[in-house]
């Protein structure tokens, strides 16, 4: 296998095309962080009532950051292949762009280990 295709090739998958969890034994533990950030675009009378609090449901950004938080911690039961990690740090802040008539949301996750948070933040 080539240089340049060993480096695209897909990690979970072996050389026969097959899926299979990354060994990371050999990796050395250092500290990781990843952010994902993402927009929900709405109609602004529904940005409105998020904003405005009140909704018969409760707080609907503060259930949203616990969710977030929440799926951080279960990602290695959510996706398949993915390592159980120890998580220092999870964290989603959820801030209103009028203009735009959305939600900016930024995932913050850290950890000390051999891999990375990638998944968790997204």
């Amino acid at each position: 296998m080539s240089e340049q295709h060993d480096q695209s090739r897909l990690t979970h998958l072996d050389e026969r095309g097959e899926a299979h969890m990354v060994d990371v034994g050999a990796k050395a533990d250092t500290q990781r962080e990843a952010i994902a950030r993402g927009r929900v675009l709405m109609e602004p009378a529904t940005l409105r009532l998020i904003m405005g609090g009140g909704l018969p449901k409760g707080d609907v950004l503060a259930t949203a950051r616990v969710a977030g938080i929440m799926a951080a911690k279960r990602t290695p039961e959510l996706i398949p292949l993915c390592h159980t990690l120890l998580l220092t740090h999870a964290s989603v802040a959820i801030t209103a762009d009028e203009a735009a008539s959305a939600l900016l949301i930024e995932a913050t996750v850290r950890t000390h280990g051999q891999t990375g948070v990638e998944m968790e933040a997204l």
